[in-house]
């Protein structure tokens, strides 16, 4: 199950919440600190891959690029990958990366869950708002998007469980 957004969306953060582990994942408040594909071994069933970001990142236009064709090639060709996550921070409404990102997954064709993440920088009033603008602007169903806060724990449970029923099938 590979982990995918924007850089600094919080894809370490929210790979060790759902493990439930700190460290597992090396976290950064600085965007771009996941330089290639990591991957980390769940009790042996299942393989969680910590992809780079797409997007602004403290790194030169070359690496960036790099970013962008590693995240491409997984998405599009990774045959053992069982699905994707992609993760979206709910206080931002969707880049041109992140829509360039949504036809990639639309042609991958494989199970996706939607994490909306940095919930807690958000009041529980806002929220609803920010996931029917989110979902609104890709077109689909509320209900396929988790609100997640790796800080809080906020949708870590519900998250878990999407994660544990893709990789069964």
């Amino acid at each position: 199950m590979a982990f995918v957004g924007r850089s600094n969306v919080g894809k370490s953060a929210l790979i060790n919440a759902l493990v439930g582990r700190k460290a597992i994942a090396r976290t950064s408040k600085s965007p771009g600190k996941t330089r290639d594909c990591n991957v980390f071994d769940v009790g042996h069933k299942l393989y969680l891959v910590d992809l780079p970001g797409y997007g602004y990142a403290r790194v030169s236009k070359g690496e960036r690029r790099r970013f962008g064709r590693l995240i491409e090639q997984y998405v599009a060709r990774r045959e053992e990958a069982v699905g994707i996550v992609w993760l979206l921070d709910i206080r931002h409404a969707p880049s041109a990366e992140d829509h360039h990102m949504a036809q990639l997954l639309a042609a991958r064709k494989m199970p996706i869950i939607i994490a909306l993440t940095k919930a807690d920088k958000v009041s529980a009033t806002q929220r609803a708002d920010r996931v029917a603008a989110i979902v609104g602007a890709f077109d689909l169903p509320a209900d396929q998007a988790i609100v997640t806060s790796a800080a809080t724990g906020l949708g870590i449970d519900d998250l878990r469980e999407s994660v544990l029923a893709a990789a069964e099938n």
